[in-house]
């Protein structure tokens, strides 16, 4: 996934006397509940996201030593973060084939990292709190089961502000920009476009458009344009309620002010939807 662009623009392990390149961050469509591990008809309905995320952990400089989730699919009055050790799964979705509510994930959780989140968003005037019982929701499990399937590196889950916020969310996003020099991944899980109602619309054709312009905009542009982004066309087509763009915001506010990289662009139920890394 790399272009001529990055590969100029970062600084990579080889280069003598210089530093590694980050961990970027993520904002990925994590598709409709357990999608990547069922039947559909069409029957290839999914594979081209999942495939888009089963390429993005070996596209990285390097495995990360540990991954953050900002979920779509747990919201809070404050941000929480999961900070137990092993954390059950939350089978938040219904009416799906009996063999979707036995899925496993047993990945660690990270109570040590998640104490370190706690810290940067203390030092960032962030409220916040630890929550060590919560489990791991559809938005976490699911994606992460198709990129990566050996369940071996430690997770951390991190909620939404229930306000859904854009700017919060960007700020949540700066502060956890740290982590990216320590390996970690930030991966904020939701979906580019999300109302039931709408899909297969032609309509999200424009504001995938014009998600994919904003994101490659340089940093202040980018960063505006997303606190605004009802005003952009058809957004309320696209999203009857922002729970599902709100994490972009989050991988967008780690974001250095490096174009936006696209993981995926295409048609998902046939309706355009994209995912991205941000460096």
């Amino acid at each position: 996934m790399s272009t001529t662009n990055e590969t100029t623009a970062r600084l990579t392990n080889d280069a003598v006397g210089q530093v590694p390149v980050r961990m970027p961050s993520a904002y990925i469509t994590h598709g409709g509940g357990p999608c990547f591990f069922m039947d559909w008809d069409p029957p290839h309905a999914w594979d081209e996201l999942r495939a888009a995320l089963e390429a993005i952990i070996p596209g990285l400089p390097r495995r990360p030593r540990a991954i953050v989730v900002v979920t779509a699919h747990w919201e809070s009055p404050e941000f929480a973060i999961a900070s137990g050790a092993t954390p059950e799964l939350i089978y938040d979705y219904g009416g799906f084939p009996p063999h979707t509510y036995s899925l496993t994930y047993p990945a660690p959780g990270d109570p040590e990292l998640a104490a370190r989140i706690g810290d940067l968003l203390t030092d960032a005037g962030i409220a916040h709190r630890l929550d060590p019982d919560h489990g791991w929701d559809h938005g976490v499990f699911i994606p992460l089961k198709v990129m990566e399937p050996d369940a071996d590196i430690p997770i951390v889950a991190v909620s939404v502000r229930a306000d859904l916020d854009p700017e919060a969310h960007l700020e949540l996003g700066r502060a956890l920009a740290p982590l990216r020099d320590d390996d970690v991944l930030i991966v904020a899980s939701g979906s580019s476009f999300h109302h039931f109602s709408n899909f297969g619309s032609p309509q999200a054709v424009d504001f995938d458009q014009w998600l994919n312009d904003t994101v490659v905009a340089p940093e202040k542009e980018r960063w505006d344009a997303l606190v605004d982004w009802e005003s952009a066309p058809y957004a309320r087509h696209a999203h009857g309620r922002e729970e599902h763009l709100i994490p972009l915001m989050v991988a967008a506010g780690a974001a250095s002010d490096l174009p936006a990289r696209t993981a995926f662009r295409g048609q998902v139920m046939d309706t355009a939807m994209s995912c991205w890394l941000f460096d």
